[in-house]
């Protein structure tokens, strides 16, 4: 059969199963074992399919997952980010929209010491929505920044997603998991242009209040006590890396003996907080390594059918500048991202477009952090977006997918043109990682 009728086949009948709601990882096996039939001569490839197994999970690359998920899960069970939020919210001062800037400068903290953008996004919108409508903020101004700040993670680092999408792509986890520092921080501060830009514009949608006024001894105070210790984890997570001291994997378990350790300094510590954090992790280790497993056969499925090659001359047969080519890689994964979650993107395009991206000679980490922001974007874009769903769970009884997606789009489209610019701009990607 001809790469054409192969690539249709296998897409087709996983995003079949997946629209059928078959649960991901039964998806990519039931296409895995129906393609190998089809494609790689039967009953000897699922041989080959099952010794994958072990070999697609036991690469070292992918050990940071796990501990950068207990990590979060420590920080967020334990009350550390309560006490984060409570001193940036005596910081804030008395501005319009507080709220809403105290809600993305919070994010952007929690975002460098937990990793997961749900989590974030769960105990900022549970948080932070009930507190915002009740002081008359307009639904757009409630939850457009808790959604903003929840997918800060995905490029902040640590972040699981990224640890991933290296050991997938085989990219530097390291260099990837620091090149999206910066990107995180410009676009921390275009979040927080868009709410200035927004009350300046409509100032009833966020009515200012008087708060209580702290004094600058306050204010440090709150800052030493509650921040500069979260610092440390911070430096123990990225600054490790960017020194050379540590791996990602080294990393991630200072990361965790560091919140482990200001669990104790702040009389936080129970063995039962680390059993529920442990069974966390355990949870969404499982099925994420389940899915990769799977997927594996599949990349190879594509390779061994000339499929994964036949699609990438085909593309660039068209003569195309690689600008052109990169815009169409990155627009097939905006549409992904409407119905399908980050993983199952990941790994259906990822053997279709590295291959793509090496022959234009794309620089890896640039093309991955990229590829993560447009990951990132399908959490908050309908009908699908994760983020929007948690939203949904935390806000008012009544409130619809269309008024959430509304107050997103603002946010997506400030992820775009930060998307944009690191195209234009790589040196904004690869600044830190040059210094690794």
């Amino acid at each position: 059969m001809e790469w054409p009728g192969v690539l249709a086949i296998m897409i087709g009948l996983l995003l079949v199963l997946m629209g059928v709601g078959t649960p991901v990882a039964i998806a990519f096996f039931a296409t895995n074992i129906a393609c190998i039939f089809l494609f790689m001569g039967g009953s000897a490839a699922i041989t080959q399919m099952v010794a994958n197994f072990a070999e697609a999970v036991s690469i070292y690359a992918l050990t940071p997952v796990p501990l950068f998920l207990i990590m979060g899960s420590l920080f967020f069970r334990s009350g550390l980010g309560e006490n984060v939020f409570r001193a940036i919210d005596i910081c804030i001062g008395n501005l319009r929209a507080r709220l809403a800037y105290l809600t993305v400068l919070s994010g952007a903290v929690f975002a460098s010491l937990s990793g997961s953008s749900l989590a974030n996004t769960g105990m900022m919108g549970s948080t932070m929505v009930p507190a915002m409508l009740g002081r008359g903020y307009k639904p757009h101004m409630a939850f457009g920044p808790v959604l903003g700040a929840g997918s800060l993670a995905v490029i902040i680092p640590p972040s699981a997603l990224a640890v991933l999408l290296g050991s997938l792509a085989q990219i530097d986890v390291g260099a990837l998991l620091i090149a999206g520092a910066l990107p995180g921080l410009l676009l921390t501060a275009m979040f927080v242009g868009l709410i200035f830009t927004q009350a300046h514009i409509d100032p009833g949608a966020a009515p200012q209040y008087a708060v209580e006024r702290h004094t600058l001894r306050q204010k440090l105070v709150a800052l030493l006590v509650n921040v500069v210790p979260m610092s440390v984890i911070v430096f123990l997570v990225v600054g490790t890396i960017i020194l050379g001291i540590a791996s990602p994997t080294e990393s991630a378990a200072l990361g965790c003996l560091g919140v482990a350790g200001l669990m104790v300094a702040y009389r936080r510590f129970s063995w039962s907080l680390i059993w529920r954090s442990l069974d966390d992790a355990m949870k969404v280790t499982g099925m994420t390594f389940l899915v990769i497993a799977a997927s594996t056969t599949f990349a190879q499925v594509l390779a061994f059918s000339g499929a994964s090659n036949g699609f990438v001359q085909w593309l660039l047969a068209f003569g195309a500048s690689p600008m052109m080519l990169l815009a169409l890689m990155l627009f097939a994964i905006l549409v992904l991202g409407m119905f399908m979650d980050q993983l199952s993107m990941m790994l259906i395009t990822l053997p279709i477009f590295l291959p793509i991206a090496s022959s234009l000679g794309f620089d890896p980490v640039w093309f991955g952090l990229l590829l993560l922001l447009s990951y990132e974007i399908g959490f908050t874009t309908p009908p699908f977006g994760l983020l929007l769903f948690v939203m949904i769970g935390v806000a008012p009884r009544g409130t619809t997918l269309g008024t959430v997606a509304r107050a997103a789009l603002p946010y997506v489209c400030c992820t775009l043109a930060l998307i944009a610019l690191i195209a234009a701009f790589p040196q904004i990607a690869l600044l830190l990682p040059q210094w690794k």
